[in-house]
């Protein structure tokens, strides 16, 4: 019954920071879903066009979960330019919290130098539509809360927001760069983005502070290098940053990857997110097709206190290729 009382307690917690502290939802697969960490990584990849998926489960000891979706769409044109979409949605289990937004990426593709070209600088715009919504009657105040009885969702409460829904124009830009020679060992691949540039408004927390009112600016850095160890095989360590006013993320990354023949490419590593969890990871690309699967360990205070507050994400990708992929390919296209 104590621990009952106590992840309900959590939960509740959880979400409602995640509402008044205004952050954005992250995955730990973030390369499936690659304009969410950077709008320049926009048709990067070794086809004509790649259409994505994400799905997150988070915390599913606690009852209902936090889930995740992410769908993403991208292709790159004969005209140094390339375009993408990607959607969104977070519902917060019971909590009564639903995060969804919609955006349309292009990126200017044109800048090339070195040897045959193979030194890439992408810039890239993002704009589209950030929609949050609560649920009142499904929160849980501390009126509602009796020392003796519990939780009695008849109590009154003066807890109350101005709006419980609020749609917003949301804009973000990103560059990229990345070393696709063939020939060497080392290919360096890094960018930086921002978003929410536009800083907008958010009138589900309405305060007497401007700076409570608009949803913070996120900037992200990531980076690596893929590392050619031998014909067929690279290990590609990486990182990323993440920060949204004080709210600060902090991961590491390695995984590597076996090509077996010309259809199927095997992957498996591991992510560490600071503070937080470590995630194994495996997956496979068989001929066009992307299957991804990780599992995060908590390792916070939160999962000292816990048991099975632990997450996992199962992602899917399509990339239409004309010819079957190729060694050169396999080295020019690394998961950024």
């Amino acid at each position: 019954m104590k621990r009952t009382v106590f992840i309900t307690v959590c939960t509740m917690f959880v979400m409602v920071q995640q509402l008044f502290a205004q952050t954005d939802p992250h995955f730990t697969q973030n390369y499936t879903y690659p304009m969410y960490i950077n709008p320049a990584m926009v048709g990067q990849s070794d086809g004509e066009y790649r259409a994505s998926a994400v799905y997150r489960s988070q915390w599913g000891a606690m009852g209902h979960p936090y889930r995740t979706t992410g769908l993403s769409a991208d292709a790159a044109t004969n005209n140094n330019l390339a375009v993408g979409v990607n959607l969104l949605n977070q519902s917060a289990g019971d909590g009564g919290y639903n995060y969804f937004n919609a955006y349309a990426s292009i990126a200017y593709t044109g800048v090339k130098f070195g040897k045959n070209e193979n030194h890439h600088v992408i810039f890239a715009m993002q704009a589209g539509l950030l929609n949050r919504h609560v649920n009142q009657n499904k929160f849980k105040w501390g009126e509602q809360w009796n020392p003796i009885t519990g939780y009695n969702a008849g109590n009154p409460t003066s807890e109350s927001f101005d709006k419980t829904s609020a749609t917003t124009l949301d804009m973000g830009t990103g560059a990229l760069y990345y070393d696709a020679s063939p020939e060497k060992k080392y290919n360096i691949f890094g960018g930086l983005s921002f978003y929410h540039i536009n800083k907008p408004g958010d009138p589900i927390v309405s305060t007497q502070s401007t700076e409570l009112n608009t949803i913070p600016m996120r900037y992200t850095v990531h980076g690596g290098t893929s590392i050619n160890i031998m014909e067929g095989t690279n290990v590609v360590p990486h990182i990323l940053y993440n920060q949204q006013g004080n709210a600060k993320e902090f991961m590491l990354g390695i995984y590597g990857q076996k090509m077996v023949n010309e259809e199927t490419t095997i992957m498996a590593g591991a992510y560490y997110r600071f503070k937080d969890a470590i995630a194994p990871y495996v997956g496979v690309d068989y001929k066009n097709f992307l299957v991804g699967l990780s599992y995060d360990v908590n390792t916070s205070k939160l999962g000292a206190m816990t048991r099975n507050v632990n997450s996992f994400e199962l992602s899917f990708s399509y990339i239409m290729r004309k010819e079957t992929k190729g060694l050169v390919d396999f080295i020019h296209c690394p998961r950024l």
